[in-house]
């Protein structure tokens, strides 16, 4: 079992989920992938009910901002006003070019 941290990875587009595992195991980066499809995968995986305050998530976010169900905003808003996820490192991931001018303020940035 790896014992590092697990890379969540928030992507509906197939062709970006292959791309990115191809550039993982080009680069010989070995962690768990796990990938969720759209936002409310995402919000399941991180957020249960069951998981305890004080659990230790080793987990780092790719997350697509252009999301089905739940978009990526939401999902990394839900991240940080959640005590149990409020420290996991996000990487936002979006080709959403259209919309460039409103994710930065949106993010605080």
């Amino acid at each position: 079992m790896h014992r590092g941290r697990q890379i969540l990875l928030v992507e509906d587009n197939p062709d970006d989920v292959t791309l990115t595992l191809r550039a993982f195991e080009r680069n010989n980066i070995t962690n768990e992938v796990l990938v969720a499809q759209d936002g409310a995968e995402a919000i399941d995986y991180l957020l249960p009910e069951d998981r305890p305050q004080d659990a230790d998530l080793r987990t780092v976010v790719l997350l697509d901002l252009k999301l089905p169900k739940i978009s990526g905003l939401d999902v990394l808003r839900r991240i940080r006003d959640d005590q149990r996820t409020r420290r996991l490192p996000v990487v936002i991931l979006t080709s959403w070019r259209e919309n460039s001018r409103r994710v930065a303020p949106a993010l605080g940035v």
